[in-house]
């Protein structure tokens, strides 16, 4: 029996070998999960806003976050599966993210509908840096299907930031 089908037989996965070395996948995956703990953290205070802002901008805030969480969440599952790709668990705990996390948990207490804004744009922002860290890593790598999802992801989160920057905008 050859050694891919014992191991598969075993319970084990044969091993990856897609070019990219193992050391490289390792780091790779390393900094996904944190890009992935990121994306979840930003996209449970997300959500929270959306159910909990009030006040003179309700109706635009509350559609802007559900548009937000909800890309968020479709975007989880990609990060996730790549790290699987690579060969590596992908974290899927409370726990987990929160050792992962660059991002604060969402305040307790909802705040003002404007503070919402601050807290999100600062969020937007902490994760495009997580993902711009992981750029070079990946291209080092010749890893261009990862690199292709972080420079989507920048794109997404910069221009986020920007529209939230202009709604604190005086």
């Amino acid at each position: 029996m050859s050694t891919a089908k014992h191991s598969a037989k075993a319970g084990n996965m044969p091993k990856v070998n897609i070019g990219i070395s193992a050391e490289d996948r390792a780091r790779i995956s390393e900094g996904l999960s944190r890009l992935l703990a990121d994306s979840y953290t930003l996209y449970l205070t997300t959500h929270n806003f959306h159910w909990n802002v009030t006040g003179p901008m309700f109706n635009t805030l509350h559609e802007m976050f559900m548009d937000q969480y909800t890309e968020l969440w479709n975007a989880i599952d990609p990060i996730a599966e790549r790290i699987r790709a690579l060969g590596h668990q992908a974290p899927g705990s409370y726990k987990a993210f929160g050792e992962l996390t660059t991002l604060p948990d969402a305040p307790a207490s909802p705040p003002k509908a404007l503070d919402m804004v601050r807290v999100l744009l600062e969020g937007h922002e902490a994760v495009a840096s997580t993902a711009r860290q992981l750029v070079s890593v990946t291209s080092e790598a010749s890893d261009e299907p990862t690199t292709d999802m972080l420079i989507e992801r920048l794109t997404v989160h910069e221009e986020t930031a920007w529209m939230l920057r202009s709604l604190l905008a005086e």
